[in-house]
């Protein structure tokens, strides 16, 4: 009995140690740990290192939660895996929105604690994948095309595939050490190479400001034999007033005084530069540009509203009957660098109100189509009194002025210029030509002549009246009448014939009066009375009663009032 127990004590002790982890495995397995998040364009892979590997039959499970919500979910291609590693690409996220993951290990129902990460964006974690590049040889260049990031249905980059920019590294494949990096577009061109010789290079995309891609495999080609007819070389563009001017060198035959070969013609096109960056194929994009084709001279003439506000892309190509070199290298220029601004036509109205208004246009090219349409511009009106120094300046985008409050009959002078909107090109027109009006006299100047039109009509009578009386003065100082004074006259001479003669509404009255008796006095008034013929004929007495009256106003007047008081009673 003792035998047999001390045999299943042995067993049990000795049995201890391989029961031991699979009796503890809720206790003992560890988190894993170095759990890193890999993003590569599209696809998405969590690494991480085992804490227990000398522990069988561990599997590893991740979860993730998107923020606002509580859930945890389990991780697509991240449930039961053996392996450190699992792909959870077919998640369906917004790559911009934030989510947390976490992972722990299993053994059976045995768990270890979960080990978290912090919540991050699919987009902050991916790095840009090696492009895919595809070339084609020319004479001393290399056509590349480079494919974008990613998949065709890329989500990660579907935002920014007009944002990429590519780096490329090129060098002989003769020579490691002399190598030559280069900015391309996704589809671009590498000048200035050797004939008959092999080049390789690589390339990697960036995203600007902090991403920069993997560089993709390394691709080589070899360039053909050269061309019997080379492209123009060092295309350049001057602006000249309202035109263009595009130039080139040819170094094929015989140049001078910028004609090439009798046979040799040229063309140029032009290209948005912005749709270098689209990917794709936009060689059927380019446009031709007007006077520029089969030129036989190193240059041409074109308007410059050709071309808006914006960057373009030049190029040229030489043909020699059925023969054409390939295209020149593409030239960048800016229009608004490039473009020459003209200065302005002004016209300059006086209006009645003593103001000068300003109307400003554009100058217009021979086919009367104006130029500098194509910018937004502003003005600067420098406006002056002619007989003065002193200048009045005005910048706007407006293009007629009004000055106002200036003075009456006075001659101003105005000139402007035109000044491209935006103040870091610099761009600016010269001035105009000075342009001169006079201002009218305006509504106080008329009302002054007004004024005074009636003040020499009012002072006419009073002029006549002072004059008439100044002349009567000097004739009585000067010549003296011969006639005595008017007082002596009336005493000496009879009543004018005239006077009598003259009828008047009102007759002249006389107060006659009768004398019966010295008792009994009677008034006949012949006529209506009025005060002053009382005055005049109370002092006389009645031609009839051949007696006058030497009695005065007072006494008269009572004697009338008492013979109307006996008539009375």
């Amino acid at each position: 009995m003792l035998t047999l127990l001390g045999a299943t004590t042995v067993v049990l002790v000795a049995g201890a140690p391989w029961m031991l982890p699979a009796a503890a495995g809720g206790t003992t397995l560890k988190s894993p740990q170095n759990v890193e998040i890999y993003i590569v364009d599209d696809t998405f892979i969590l690494r991480w290192t085992r804490s227990n590997p000398s522990i069988r039959n561990v599997t590893f499970s991740a979860y993730y939660q998107t923020l606002g919500n509580d859930i945890w979910l389990k991780l697509p291609g991240c449930q039961s895996v053996a392996n450190t590693t699992c792909d959870f690409s077919s998640l369906k996220l917004n790559v911009y929105d934030k989510v947390k993951l976490r992972i722990r290990a299993e053994e059976g129902n045995n768990t270890s604690p979960w080990h978290n990460i912090d919540s991050f964006t699919l987009f902050e974690k991916a790095q840009i994948g090696p492009p895919k590049v595809h070339l084609e040889a020319e004479d001393k260049a290399i056509i590349i095309n480079i494919s974008l990031p990613g998949a065709r249905d890329s989500v990660m980059w579907a935002l920014d595939s007009s944002s990429f920019t590519y780096s490329l590294d090129i060098w002989k494949n003769s020579s490691s050490g002399e190598r030559r990096t280069e900015t391309v577009y996704s589809r671009d061109k590498i000048y200035n190479l050797s004939p008959e010789t092999t080049y390789c290079l690589k390339v990697k995309a960036r995203l600007l400001p902090r991403k920069n891609g993997i560089y993709s495999p390394v691709y080589c080609i070899k360039t053909p034999v050269a061309n019997k007819l080379p492209p123009p070389e060092n295309i350049r563009l001057d602006a000249k007033n309202h035109i263009f001017v595009l130039r080139w060198d040819y170094p094929y035959g015989s140049v001078k005084w910028g004609h090439a070969r009798p046979n040799v013609t040229f063309q140029a096109q032009w290209l948005y530069a912005y749709l270098k960056k689209i990917p794709g194929d936009s060689s059927g994009k380019w446009k031709q540009i007007p006077g520029c084709k089969n030129v036989h001279t190193t240059q041409c003439v074109f308007p410059q509203n050709t071309f808006r506000k914006g960057i373009y892309l030049i190029r040229v190509q030489a043909s020699d009957g059925n023969t054409t070199s390939v295209w020149s290298k593409e030239e960048k220029f800016d229009a608004q660098l490039q473009i020459t601004l003209l200065p302005p036509v002004i016209t300059m109205k006086s209006t009645n109100d003593v103001s000068l208004r300003v109307y400003i246009s554009a100058p217009e090219e021979s086919e009367n189509k104006p130029v500098n349409q194509n910018f937004p511009l502003i003005y600067e009106v420098v406006f002056w009194e002619n007989t003065s120094n002193a200048e009045r300046k005005i910048r706007e985008k407006k293009t007629d002025f009004t000055f106002s409050k200036l003075k009456p009959l006075t001659e101003y002078c105005v000139k402007a210029r035109a000044l491209i909107e935006d103040d870091k090109w610099n761009k600016s027109s010269g001035f105009s030509d000075t342009v001169c009006e006079k201002t009218k006299p305006g509504n106080t100047s008329r009302t002054w002549l007004i004024a005074g039109i009636c003040a020499a009509i009012f002072s006419i009578p009073v002029v006549i009246y002072v004059v008439k009386l100044l002349l009567r003065c000097i004739s009585y100082v000067f010549f003296p009448s011969s006639k005595p004074p008017s007082t002596i006259d009336e005493c000496f001479s009879e009543p004018p014939l005239w006077n009598l003669l003259l009828l008047t509404s009102e007759e002249q009255t006389e107060r006659c009066f009768i004398i019966e008796n010295t008792n009994t006095i009677s008034a006949v008034e012949e006529t209506n009375q009025t005060d002053e013929d009382h005055k005049k004929y109370s002092s006389q007495t009645s031609q009839d009663s051949g007696n006058y009256s030497n009695e005065d106003e007072s006494g008269g007047s009572k004697f009338s009032e008492e013979f109307l008081q006996q008539e009375s009673e």
